[in-house]
């Protein structure tokens, strides 16, 4: 094993592990690397998920894509409405890995090998994404603490629980309704500090149980993280929720979508 990864730093030119007389552990470059490898299995892995979707011809399927921030949770809540309106319409989950990368392409090019994706979303988003939004709900902006968090164990928070501590905001520009939470707090409540962040993923549910830090959340992610609880905020602000897809919908798409309204309204 030594001798593999002695051959392996050698060929890279990189030094990936740290020995030492407890043993070795990665190097900053070499966290990169894993991290990088980790990203690649999992994209190739989907990658062949992805093709054997793409080889079924049946016309009346809908490919929902879903991950730890995208979970198909309200369409399954309202699929029996759904069979009823549309009976020949079927589901076909396919997981994604939640990356900035795979956002963009996958949001860029919904209809190929995704066709619906259901999130959180904007105008501003969807401008960016190139893709088209169909709202379902306004959701309450939640925020999501450790367990072992002091506030942890509230059931609501006023905004006035939260000063004196780090609220994670996604950075300005990339919601309407985030930027406006945003200038809420920095003109009404400066003692809450404002940290920004350029993703959710996993890893920011884990920065934030690690950091002992607040997070924007919504209720769909209450189970994305184990040791993080999402509580209600006594406040005003809510954000578009519902299914991503393609500005340029196939027929089935727009069946579907069809009959998802027709299922909210009931």
């Amino acid at each position: 094993m030594i001798k593999q990864i002695n051959l392996l730093e050698d060929e890279l030119g990189v030094k990936l592990f740290e020995r030492t007389h407890r043993g070795i552990h990665l190097t900053k470059a070499g966290i990169s690397l894993y991290q990088d490898a980790k990203y690649i299995i999992g994209y190739c892995r989907d990658s062949v998920t992805r093709a054997k979707n793409a080889m079924q011809e049946d016309e009346d399927v809908i490919r929902i894509g879903t991950s730890p921030m995208t979970p198909a949770q309200i369409l399954v809540e309202l699929w029996p409405k759904i069979h009823e309106y549309s009976p020949e319409i079927k589901f076909q989950l396919v997981p994604f890995d939640n990356t900035p990368e795979n956002a963009r392409e996958i949001l860029a090019n919904l209809g190929q090998n995704i066709d619906v994706v259901a999130g959180i979303f904007d105008e501003t988003m969807l401008d960016l994404r190139k893709c088209a939004g169909f709202e379902i709900s306004r959701e309450p902006i939640c925020c999501a603490v450790s367990i072992h968090h002091r506030l942890a164990a509230k059931n609501k928070l006023a905004v006035e629980d939260m000063y004196g501590e780090n609220l994670m905001l996604m950075h300005r520009g990339w919601s309407y309704y985030v930027d406006e939470l945003r200038d809420d707090i920095w003109q009404n409540h400066n003692r809450i500090r404002i940290v920004d962040f350029d993703f959710y993923n996993v890893d920011t549910f884990n920065r934030c149980e690690n950091s002992n830090d607040i997070l924007m959340a919504t209720k769909a992610w209450t189970n994305v993280h184990p040791l993080l609880k999402i509580i209600p905020v006594e406040w005003e602000h809510t954000i578009p929720y519902g299914l991503l897809y393609s500005t340029d919908p196939s027929e089935t798409v727009q069946r579907f979508l069809s009959a998802v309204q027709r299922a909210i309204k009931d």
